[in-house]
């Protein structure tokens, strides 16, 4: 192999490639915030909501879960347009990650529902609790203790690293950050070799303030890596 590997080139835009990977930290995080929320929307409906409800989020969730999601980034960039529905590529990317991970959340969300103890729930009515007052109080807590390290690992692995996708679509997160600069200098390998550097790096981080998060606020020991 004849390859002579020239770093000082990436070194030279270095900046663009952190600003890639703050792009994709932050793309990760709004996307999986709002993942948990249409997830815990889904999973309360799938659980006790009225059966039209139920079927319409099974329907979403099967959908979801059955196509990549890069094709429906697609759709929202280049099939919306064709309905007079124009966004930016960075919100197709987010908006698209969130449907993804809205499914999937809606799914492991639901067996921490199931997961509550009856006797629990007896209570929380016996206190003139609401269905959302339970929700609240008593079943986010109960999930976020039985299946945190569940919902650690799907941020890791489908969201920070998942947001790659954008690339394809123009999105400057890191993978397109490095795309759009191997471009000019054909130096694809060094490129690479640094962007994957990088994401392992952006996985320990991640991984540690959710570990940190959990034993905070939740008092779980997720592991950290």
């Amino acid at each position: 192999m004849n390859y002579t590997f020239q770093f000082n080139v990436v070194w030279r835009n270095f900046d663009a490639l952190l600003e890639g990977a703050w792009l994709t930290l932050q793309l990760g995080v709004f996307a999986f915030t709002m993942g948990a929320l249409v997830g815990l929307l889904g999973a309360a409906i799938k659980t006790y909501g009225p059966w039209p409800l139920r079927w319409l989020v099974n329907l979403y969730v099967v959908f979801i879960t059955n196509t990549p999601a890069l094709i429906q980034i697609y759709f929202l960039y280049f099939g919306l347009p064709e309905f007079g529905i124009r966004w930016s590529n960075e919100a197709c990317v987010l908006i698209g990650l969130t449907l993804n991970a809205g499914a999937y959340l809606t799914m492991i969300l639901r067996a921490g529902f199931l997961s509550v103890r009856r006797t629990e729930m007896e209570a929380g009515e016996t206190l003139g609790m609401s269905p959302v007052q339970k929700i609240r109080y008593i079943v986010v807590p109960h999930i976020a203790k039985s299946i945190y390290p569940a919902l650690a690992n799907f941020f890791i692995v489908i969201l920070v690293m998942g947001t790659s996708v954008g690339a394809v679509i123009g999105v400057d997160e890191l993978t397109g950050q490095a795309i759009n600069l191997s471009t000019v200098n054909y130096r694809w390998l060094e490129y690479f070799t640094v962007i994957a550097v990088m994401y392992v790096v952006l996985t320990f981080i991640a991984s540690l303030g959710l570990a940190l998060v959990g034993r905070w606020a939740f008092r779980v020991k997720a592991r950290i890596f």
